[in-house]
């Protein structure tokens, strides 16, 4: 037997092993590479969907834990609720605290592109901070008028409160209500709108990459629902600067994407822009109708002059 043979075959074998081994190793890195690119990727939607049970929920939240907050306050009766505990009102706050912060996370998942995650978060404490703030101060708020307190007058104007003695109380409550209208307010808008303009900017796609879809009945009733929720806030919690700054930022945005990189707005983009287009409208109306309104002039002093729907509300329906 001719041992050289031998030798070469298994010399080849030995080659053709090592060759086999090394397209395996390169095939492994390849699809290790494949699937770390793939994981960092975020997939990319070929359809232009709406997130109706997020907008849904939070819409629904909105006019049920916010806006009927102290109409709910006003309809159950006083001895279900007495004054040194919570209201209905008052668990109707906290579940808003609780679902509106949850829908916001929800969002911002859901989102074509991602932000600061740090960034994110610390603006939906600070949300959930200012908004429990706003809960004490306005949970006494609401005991006081059904007291009598006018909300349509300042503090130490209101006649119950120029009775009140020891006089350094009007002081306290001025500080009540400056924690629950302004420092409350504040913080709970600011972060808030800040959120939403974060979730509308990654709300962009480019004009081939999705289908376009027009939009049916119940997404333009849903829209509206919004936009008037919006006027509500923005009316009531006094935040028309914030609101509007947002507002023409979004404006803004969407004219740049559109120009320099061609791209356009999906359903819940256009869901959140016409909300606001329809809020500036209603506070635009609501303003007008008010204009010449002596009594109200009276605690909404200036140029910027944004009436109350409560003040309204004390003023001239409740008696």
């Amino acid at each position: 037997m001719d041992t050289r043979n031998v030798r070469r075959r298994g010399r080849a074998d030995d080659l053709e092993e090592l060759m086999i081994e090394d397209v395996r190793e390169t095939d492994a890195d390849y699809t290790d590479a494949m699937l770390s690119d793939a994981c960092d990727m975020k997939p990319s939607r070929s359809t232009d969907s709406f997130h109706w049970d997020i907008w849904l929920l939070m819409t629904v939240q909105n006019w049920v834990f916010d806006f009927g907050r102290p109409i709910a306050a006003l309809m159950f009766p006083a001895e279900w609720f007495p004054m040194h505990l919570p209201s209905v009102g008052d668990y109707f706050h906290m579940l808003y605290n609780l679902v509106t912060p949850f829908c916001i996370l929800k969002l911002f998942e859901r989102s074509h592109t991602k932000t600061s995650s740090t960034f994110r978060n610390l603006c939906v404490i600070i949300f959930v901070m200012g908004a429990s703030i706003h809960l004490v101060g306005d949970s006494i708020n609401h005991r006081l008028v059904n007291l009598g307190y006018k909300l349509h007058l300042s503090v130490r104007d209101n006649p119950m409160m120029q009775s009140l003695q020891p006089r350094g109380l009007v002081d306290s409550f001025v500080l009540l209500y400056n924690y629950d209208e302004v420092i409350g307010h504040l913080m709970w808008y600011i972060p808030f709108f800040i959120c939403l303009f974060l979730y509308y900017a990654g709300c962009f796609l480019g004009y081939g990459s999705v289908e376009r879809q027009s939009q049916s009945i119940s997404w333009w009733i849903l829209t509206i629902f919004s936009g008037v929720y919006y006027w509500y806030l923005v009316t009531e919690g006094q935040i028309f600067v914030v609101y509007f700054i947002t507002f023409i930022a979004m404006l803004g945005y969407m004219i740049f994407k559109k120009t320099k990189q061609n791209s356009r707005l999906d359903a819940n983009g256009l869901f959140l822009l016409y909300s606001f287009a329809l809020c500036f409208v209603l506070v635009i109306i609501w303003v007008m109708y008010l204009w010449n309104d002596e009594a109200l002039r009276l605690k909404y002093p200036g140029l910027l002059y944004i009436p109350e729907p409560w003040s309204y509300y004390t003023l001239y329906i409740r008696k």
